[in-house]
């Protein structure tokens, strides 16, 4: 007896699931051909990443060390993992691999998908963008990107001077492109919300955009680079009005980095999140001697969704969380 429903068929097609195979086969040729080493991290850890706009989901694990049970977090990225092993003298790296981000959900997301990242002993951001470059040309046959820095993006296509306008005249303009509720948004806020109502859609049609030299309060684990204003050496890159990627020139002060961790907890408890655990195991790898370096992460699913022209990310996967 059937129970006559059909949400166990796969949302893709065998067509799209044979141009998914294709695609991940040519990323693992692209940097085969490259001598990048593949490599495998764990997708449980014993702590999450700090940002406020990134939502992990935890899990409980009991068994032999942990009888009263230990929280373990399902990683939003590779990003930490790797990093150790680049410390630990991996050389160049890169991994696809499976990544999960609570409430995340839509056309253009899916809370479990597919990432890939690698990272770059001795390169600079700039170095690696070339190589995005190539990679996306590999793949998706299209021209090189542009460059525009994040204050030059925003002035072209939303009239905003990032640098030069006050707070309160930036939250007027919010207001103009029709965003009503801005109780207690940080300027940074305002700006992505800039970003993702008004630049976003406009980017990388001809051909991808890579946006740097974002605002040093934006820097996550980027270094920033002295100057007026001081900038993080961070890209992204955005291809037919999807954001693609996000890579660093990576920081590599451990000090530094555990002020930053310390301070996103603080502005975790002050919007009413909880803390959570931060990720000393990293910071160990850090001063143990990550050398300078840079890396970047894809977002697989939307790479495919471009090479294929699919407009909603569950035509590019076999069972998306509606069908998990």
């Amino acid at each position: 007896m059937t129970s006559g429903r059909d949400d166990w068929r796969p949302t893709a097609s065998k067509e799209m699931l044979r141009l998914r195979a294709e695609i991940l086969a040519g990323i693992r040729v692209f940097f085969a051909d490259r001598e990048v080493m593949e490599v495998e991290t764990p997708i449980l850890a014993s702590a999450p990443v700090t940002d406020l706009h990134l939502r992990a989901l935890s899990c409980r694990y009991r068994g032999p060390g942990a009888d009263e049970g230990r929280e373990l977090f399902l990683q939003t990225s590779p990003e930490f993992a790797m990093k150790r092993l680049v410390a630990a003298g991996s050389g160049p790296i890169y991994q696809i691999c499976r990544a999960v981000r609570d409430r995340e959900s839509g056309r253009r997301h899916n809370p479990e998908f597919t990432i890939l990242e690698w990272y770059r002993p001795g390169w600079d951001h700039h170095r690696l963008m070339d190589e995005v470059d190539e990679l996306l040309t590999a793949i998706l046959g299209c021209g090189t990107g542009e460059r525009l820095s994040y204050a030059a993006t925003f002035r072209r296509y939303a009239g905003v001077e990032v640098f030069d306008e006050t707070d309160a005249a930036l939250r007027l303009r919010v207001k103009e492109f029709g965003v009503s509720d801005l109780e207690g948004l940080s300027r940074d806020d305002l700006l992505d919300l800039v970003l993702t109502h008004v630049i976003e859609p406009k980017l990388g049609h001809c051909q991808p955009t890579f946006m740097l030299d974002y605002p040093a309060s934006q820097a996550s684990l980027a270094r920033v680079r002295d100057g007026d204003p001081p900038l993080a050496e961070r890209f992204e890159v955005f291809a037919e009005g999807l954001e693609l990627a996000n890579g660093y020139h990576e920081l590599v002060d451990a000090v530094e980095q555990r002020r930053r961790f310390e301070t996103d907890n603080e502005k975790r408890i002050r919007e009413n999140l909880p803390a959570v655990p931060i990720d000393v195991r990293l910071l160990a790898a850090i001063d143990h001697g990550l050398p300078d370096c840079s890396g970047v992460a894809l977002g697989v699913d939307r790479l495919i969704m471009l090479a294929s022209g699919a407009r909603n990310i569950a035509d590019v996967l076999a069972f998306p969380i509606d069908r998990a």
